[in-house]
């Protein structure tokens, strides 16, 4: 009768305690049990970088107009592209060599995106796509030649 009334609440009580103590790894520890262990951050990173790093978009099919026009604090190319059908869209003038001329040569792609669904050829009016970009006059420096690069030409502009 005392066993019961003193002798198992201690024994209870002292193996317990005793379960506390344990190691955090060896999961005997009843405080433990139920607490979660932490978020583990795992970076993964893609195979060819994220897709917003990559760039989807194609050549335009033929630079048809070049232009350089000075303005305060630097110049704006203007280009104008000819896609082969309607519907292209989100054109830019992307540089290469991070926009640093090349044997005085600064070299732009005339970057467009395909439409998503098939469309008319339409007349070369209706086609054409206009595109322009600020470069200032300290990227400029050392500068002879502008050039846009499409997929079947380029145009050049001397300075």
């Amino acid at each position: 009768m005392i066993f019961r009334r003193i002798a198992a609440p201690a024994l209870l009580t002292a193996s317990l305690l005793a379960l506390t103590a344990c190691g955090g790894s060896a999961n005997l520890n009843p405080l433990g049990w139920f607490r979660s262990g932490g978020v583990k951050e795992v970076a993964v990173i893609p195979e060819g970088g994220f897709l917003d790093e990559q760039e989807n978009r194609g050549l335009v099919a033929d630079v048809v107009e070049l232009q350089v026009l000075r303005t305060q604090g630097g110049a704006i190319i203007r280009a104008k592209g000819l896609p082969p059908r309607l519907g292209y869209w989100n054109a830019e003038l992307v540089p290469e060599n991070f926009e640093r001329p090349e044997n005085g040569t600064l070299t732009y792609m005339f970057r467009i995106t395909e439409p998503y669904y098939r469309t008319e050829t339409g007349r070369p009016r209706q086609r054409d796509v206009y595109v322009g970009r600020f470069v200032s006059d300290t990227k400029l420096r050392g500068v002879r030649t502008i050039r846009v690069v499409g997929a079947n030409n380029t145009q050049s502009a001397r300075r």
